[in-house]
């Protein structure tokens, strides 16, 4: 197990790519990864630590069947797993966005109207995962991403299997010192309370530019969690006593949500908040919230902490549910009309065809070499309008590459079509009373086309082009009446290639002088 950790670009796990590590936290390494039709993900695997405990790989499990049912605009949905492998990962929606620490950090603290938008995302992001019967235990700036300026959370849910390993293992608890609750420190049970008390840490974080309980050797930061020592110094006004009670070492003396809410109302100087916030989808409790001590209120917030801000409209009569966006359609149907059409080309052009092939392969590779770069460009600066831009100016370096990769993976396919197509003539041979079918009549060589172009597509190497095809595909003939006309042409080639070779005519092997194996 040692080596969970040491995955690398271009390594795969399932049906996912690695392009890139992003990130490391007390439960895994992170990496950036395009899954088989092209979709950027974020694949966590995880460290030896989680992986070589057999209960910790069961709980996980356990814990990612509830987390999957999450889907809400300001979680980053869990949306894969695999616990059982030799290399256990958990699959999380990717996120184009630098965390609010790094935000800060370049810009400064937020003023009063990004804060307020800023807790109220997290506000609703905590709602929705406390309905699913979760707490995410380890709410901290590092796991909020500033996705155009509103908070995604990330690592919901999945905290406490990785502490309850080392709890074992070494009693210590694994986290970032500051953004630790003492309940957590204390190895007490954590409640909803718990992920509010990160809220009102994070929320001063984002104020001041400071971790709240400062920095230094961990005894001293985790004593002044212990002691509720909090330096809130630069908090606006309106926020500073919801945020003193927020980080109150008792969770029975900390604000409810409706209390949060009020105050992040009031520091925008507004009745209801500007930005609209879809309904979350969550599915009911299937798991107790282990709770602490405390007031009727608090423990009616834990009961229902989808009421965060109970003031906050319902955006129509009959409130419309938040869907995650659906896997990006395979366009298998247009590519098997692509290859039908290809193989029926060769029939009457097989060295254009061929040619067209291998230029088709180097396109692909070269999209799928700017997507990756693209994902990489967005991980580390953030989306920009000058993306696609950026995209389309470094094609030409990236093309030249993909030529040379193009072309000497054609060696194989090349060989295997015609090893059909010599195949394919000698049965046909055997099959017709005259005997002479040549590997270089029409249908041998279509045969000989369909094998080169499956083995194209499925043999080594053919992962990039099978993503850049489809993402290629995708831009060119978008929607369902992009791919119908898509087809309807690709089934016109065909249809016009099987036309001529039954009006009689003979292969064409421009630019080609004749066929290869004239001698034959």
């Amino acid at each position: 197990m040692d080596g969970v950790t040491e995955t690398h670009a271009g390594a795969r796990l399932g049906r996912y790519r690695l392009v890139q590590r992003v990130g490391e936290g007390g439960m895994g390494v992170v990496h950036l990864a395009l899954d088989d039709v092209g979709r950027a993900v974020a694949v966590k695997v995880l460290k030896p630590h989680v992986a070589g405990d057999p209960d910790a790989r069961r709980r996980l499990a356990r814990e990612v069947d509830t987390l999957r049912r999450v889907r809400h605009p300001r979680v980053a949905a869990v949306l894969d797993a695999d616990t059982a492998g030799a290399t256990p990962f958990v699959v999380t929606q990717y996120v184009p966005a630098p965390p609010l620490d790094a935000h800060v950090a370049a810009h400064g603290p937020l003023g009063r109207r990004a804060l307020a938008d800023l807790g109220d995302g997290l506000g609703e992001a905590l709602a929705a995962i406390h309905a699913a019967g979760v707490v995410h235990r380890d709410l901290k700036p590092g796991n909020v991403l500033m996705l155009d300026g509103a908070p995604v959370v990330i690592d919901f849910g999945i905290a406490h299997v990785a502490d309850d390993v080392r709890l074992t293992s070494t009693g210590l608890v694994m986290g970032t010192p500051g953004y630790l609750s003492p309940e957590v420190v204390a190895g007490q049970r954590v409640s909803t309370a718990t992920d509010w008390w990160g809220w009102a840490a994070t929320m001063a974080f984002a104020a001041t530019g400071r971790p709240p309980f400062g920095r230094g050797p961990v005894e001293v930061v985790l004593d002044r969690v212990r002691r509720g020592e909090a330096d809130l110094d630069g908090v606006p006004a309106g926020l500073l006593d919801v945020l003193s009670r927020g980080l109150e070492v008792d969770p029975a003396r900390r604000p409810v949500p409706g209390e949060l809410r009020a105050a992040v109302t009031a520091l925008r100087g507004e009745r209801s908040p500007v930005l609209p916030v879809p309904t979350p989808v969550t599915a009911p409790v299937t798991q107790p919230v282990h709770a602490v001590p405390a007031t009727r209120a608090l423990e009616r917030a834990a009961a229902a902490p989808q009421q965060f801000p109970p003031s906050l409209p319902s955006p129509s009569p009959e409130p419309v549910a938040y869907r995650a966006p659906g896997p990006l359609p395979r366009r298998s149907g247009t590519l098997l009309a692509g290859l039908v059409a290809l193989s029926a080309a060769a029939a009457v052009a097989p060295a254009a065809a061929a040619l067209l092939g291998i230029a088709g392969s180097a396109v692909a590779r070269t999209v799928d070499r700017s997507h990756g770069a693209v994902l990489r460009r967005r991980h580390e600066r953030g989306p920009r309008r000058s993306d696609l831009a950026w995209a389309v100016a470094a094609s030409p370096a990236r093309l030249v590459p993909a030529v040379l990769v193009s072309v000497a993976a054609a060696v194989l396919p090349l060989l295997l079509g015609a090893s059909a197509a010599f195949l394919a003539a000698l049965v046909l041979g055997q099959a017709t009373p005259a005997g002479t079918a040549g590997p270089g009549d029409a249908l041998p060589l279509a045969v000989g086309a369909a094998t080169a172009v499956l083995t194209a597509w499925w043999g080594p190497g053919g992962g990039s082009v099978r993503r850049g095809t489809r993402a290629a595909v995708r831009t060119l003939a978008p929607g369902r009446r992009g791919a119908q006309v898509a087809v309807a042409a690709l089934v016109i080639v065909a249809v016009a290639a099987a036309l001529v070779v039954v009006g009689g005519s003979q292969p064409d092997w421009s630019p080609l002088p004749g066929p290869p194996f004239a001698g034959s």
